[in-house]
Order: C-alpha cells, then structure tokens, then sequence
C-alpha cells in the first residue's frame, strides 16, 4: 500500500514504517504529545534503536501525520482484527450463552476550526468511536469499529455492529435504544440484552417468581413500548437500581443479570486503549 500510494517516494528520514514504529512506542509508553515523543527519542538511545530513527522534531511528526492517507491505518486495524479473530475465535463458547457481543461508543472532543466537518457543539467538534469487541473465557479484542461525527445518536450504527450469528450475544446501554430495531433483531434470531430507560411503557405479560436472596428484585415476562416481541425484564439491585430486558427465552434472570455487568470490558476496553 506505501508503495503503490507513493507516500515514501522522497522520503529521506521519517518513513510510514518509522513513523508507524515511533507511534506504536508512544502509546504503549503513554507520550501523550509530540513534543514528549521527540524529547524521548532524542534523549534514549534504546528508544532510537526500536524506533529506527536518532532525532526528529514535533513538527516533522506532525507533517507526517497530515500526509498519510487514513486508509492505511484502517486495512491495518482491520488485518489485526482478522488475526485476532483466527487466534481467539475457535474457543469454545457455552451453549447458552455463546460469545458476548459488548457494544459501546466513544466521544473524542477536537478542535473545532480545524475539524470543522466533526459536528458535534457549537464550541468544539468531535468523533465517536462506535466499538464492538468479543467477550470470551475472559478474554476482550475487538470485533467491528465505526467512525462517526460525534452528535448522531448511537442507535444509527447498531446496525453495523450487531452480529448476525446464533451464537451471538449482544450487551449494549441505553444510548442504542430502538424498538423497532429490537423487534427486527427479535425476527432475525439477534439475541440482546440491553437496559431500559426510565420512561419506557411496560405491559406485563407475566411476573416470574425470584429467590429472596438474590439481588434480583423483579423477573417478569414483558412487552415493551410498541413492540410485538415479548422480552425478559429483570429489576436487580446495583449502586442504582437497574432494568433490563432480554429476548432470548432461554437466559435465566441471574444470567442476564450478570450479562449486564459484563458490558463494563467494554469500559476497560476504552480506557485501557
């Protein structure tokens, strides 16, 4: 791809590789500006050593930045993710439950008279990092990743981050709330769990007993807003107290209870990138 863009074509010092090898080192060691990252590289010769190069300013990595088209970065991630999936994927998952499908969103603020396009406010622009990652024996890597102007609602892009596989569990908060969406992946065999908002019209169809001892306050049988699908709700006690739905049958109230939880790898997954 360098080659065939011709992106190194006069380049003498900085090329995509040593650029690509100065960036990975600066994330992993948490150099947080460019100036930070030439101040590093000029002063350790371990570091000039990994990343190929002896001295470079902030505004030749600057420069560079601009100058290589994003594409590249994307095939990149997208390679990983396919060898991730090839290394990861073949585990075996529980029958009921499968691999949990963790989806969350992102904002990263920017400057707005220099990302004019990135709507956001009207004092600042921004991105939102739409984020699938797969939940396994432990285990978090990314699935699917969506690049969006930050003001659209999440629920635009639940679309192109559910899985249409049966072994699929997808775990989202409320930001992705749409009933029609639900009953469609209700009708395509998606299984989701999600937590409800406060406002939303419940009609019972019927209350499921619950173990006194459990955490869990309230299991029932519902159909929620307009939606034709019937769906679990449980009410379970948390630092607030928390609704959610599931419209897998075969999940017990504990389950999706726990499911639930487990969204916060997601969290993680973000902070920890």
């Amino acid at each position: 791809m360098i080659d065939h863009a011709q992106i190194d074509k006069y380049v003498k010092k900085l090329d995509v590789l040593t650029f690509m090898n100065t960036f990975i080192y600066a994330q992993l060691k948490n150099l947080e500006k460019l100036q930070r990252i030439s101040d590093t590289i000029k002063r350790k010769k371990t570091v000039q050593r990994l990343v190929g190069i002896e001295s470079i300013s902030k505004s030749q990595l600057s420069r560079k930045n601009g100058d290589i088209p994003h594409e590249i970065f994307q095939v990149i991630l997208h390679h990983l993710i396919q060898k991730l999936h090839q290394v990861l994927g073949p585990k075996k998952t529980d029958q009921v439950l499968g691999k949990l499908h963790l989806i969350d969103s992102s904002t990263i603020s920017m400057c707005l008279s220099q990302y004019e396009w990135a709507d956001f406010r009207e004092t600042k622009s921004g991105i939102k990092m739409h984020t699938s990652i797969v939940f396994c024996d432990g285990i978090s890597y990314p699935n699917k990743m969506i690049l969006t102007p930050a003001r659209p609602a999440d629920e635009t892009q639940l679309d192109g981050l559910i899985v249409v596989d049966k072994n699929a569990l997808h775990v989202f908060d409320r930001g992705y709330f749409n009933f029609k969406k639900f009953d469609a992946y209700c009708d395509d065999g998606i299984r989701f769990v999600t937590r409800i908002k406060s406002n939303t019209v419940i009609h019972v169809i019927e209350e499921l007993p619950v173990d006194a001892s459990s955490p869990i306050t309230r299991h029932a049988v519902v159909k929620i807003g307009n939606m034709k699908h019937p769906l679990q709700l449980v009410e379970t006690i948390d630092s607030e107290g928390i609704s959610i739905v599931c419209n897998d049958a075969k999940v017990s109230a504990q389950e999706i209870s726990d499911l639930y939880r487990n969204r916060w790898q997601i969290e993680l997954f973000f902070s920890n990138g």
